[in-house]
């Protein structure tokens, strides 16, 4: 891979201590991050940005996480990018493969199994 590419990723979570702690940990791995705490017009969102990568919160304003991701999934042009679902919700799994993510992460989660889910995620992508 050249070092000129950098990886993006878009967090959308309405809980600001997540977006931050997130951010910070991505950051610090060379990620450029974009975070949202909304998911209005999120396809303009996710195609102004084209990350590699999605975490999409359960329950983000203002449509939630479940109709968000299922808007991506059925865009020609974002369909492709693989989506993390997080949730504190104990049907977490269910909701994730309703909304059509690749993959999910129970919150609360550490940071190291943040790094693993999204790595796991990108070399299957």
């Amino acid at each position: 891979m050249d070092n000129n590419y950098v990886k993006k990723i878009v967090i959308f979570d309405d809980d600001e201590d997540i977006l931050s702690i997130c951010a910070y940990i991505l950051e610090e791995q060379g990620w450029e991050v974009h975070t949202f705490t909304d998911c209005n017009n999120i396809a303009e969102k996710v195609s102004t940005v084209m990350p590699s990568v999605i975490l999409m919160d359960n329950w983000i304003p203002d449509t939630g996480g479940i109709v968000a991701t299922q808007i991506l999934k059925n865009s020609v042009e974002l369909k492709n990018i693989p989506v993390v679902y997080f949730s504190a919700n104990s049907d977490i799994q269910l909701l994730a493969d309703h909304a059509g993510a690749e993959t999910y992460l129970a919150k609360p989660f550490d940071l190291d199994e943040l790094e693993r889910t999204i790595n796991e995620v990108l070399q299957k992508a």
